[in-house]
């Protein structure tokens, strides 16, 4: 979320949680400051996760510290001491956009609250709107998992009913442009994942 209306309007459907980027490195980044001014104007039990990739520890530091977010996303190279140091629960991203050891990523996160598989490369950047093949995530996978990646309100439906994972994230996928959110997009987003919930 990059607008103020925006994390309303999400928060006002029921979402459970609200991801701030924060790395310099993305075109969705917001300044700490004014990620601060948007977690502050939310309704209490909304989730507020910030997101970082391979970004400069102080950086991050005074981020988290400005910010005061519930819940750390790491998209990066970043090890476990990396990810543990500023005090908060975290989620490891794993990208799935090329070669990847998903065991050994687990095995290397012990205290990672769970596991968020996007389509990006390692290296990369989420939030590109494209999907990966949901068969090559492991099967009774043993945390909780996220599921990212080219999410939208056609193919969430089929993403859960396959994966099964405890939480979806999306971003381009209810956007008019980048950083900018579709009302409507959201709203249709939220009702289907909410008829896989009811079934």
């Amino acid at each position: 979320m990059m607008r103020m209306q925006d994390a309303l309007a999400a928060a006002a459907l029921g979402v459970d949680a609200i991801g701030l980027v924060l790395t310099p490195r993305s075109k969705r980044c917001l300044a700490p400051a004014r990620a601060r001014e948007i977690r502050a104007a939310l309704a209490p039990f909304v989730t507020v996760v910030t997101l970082f990739n391979d970004d400069d520890p102080g950086f991050v530091a005074a981020a988290v510290a400005t910010v005061a977010p519930d819940l750390i996303q790491f998209h990066g190279s970043e090890n476990a001491e990396d990810c543990v140091r500023y005090g908060r629960p975290y989620l490891k991203s794993i990208a799935m956009g090329g070669a990847v050891d998903v065991d050994a990523i687990v095995a290397a996160h012990p205290q990672a609250i769970g596991f968020l598989f996007d389509s990006h490369a390692a290296g990369g950047q989420g939030g590109s709107g494209k999907t990966f093949d949901w068969a090559l995530i492991p099967k009774e996978f043993p945390r909780p998992l996220v599921l990212a990646g080219g999410l939208n309100v056609e193919n969430v439906g089929a993403a859960i009913r396959s994966v099964r994972p405890f939480a979806v994230d999306l971003a381009s996928g209810i956007e008019s442009a980048p950083g900018i959110k579709d009302a409507d997009k959201m709203r249709r987003f939220v009702a289907a994942v909410r008829e896989c919930e009811e079934v």
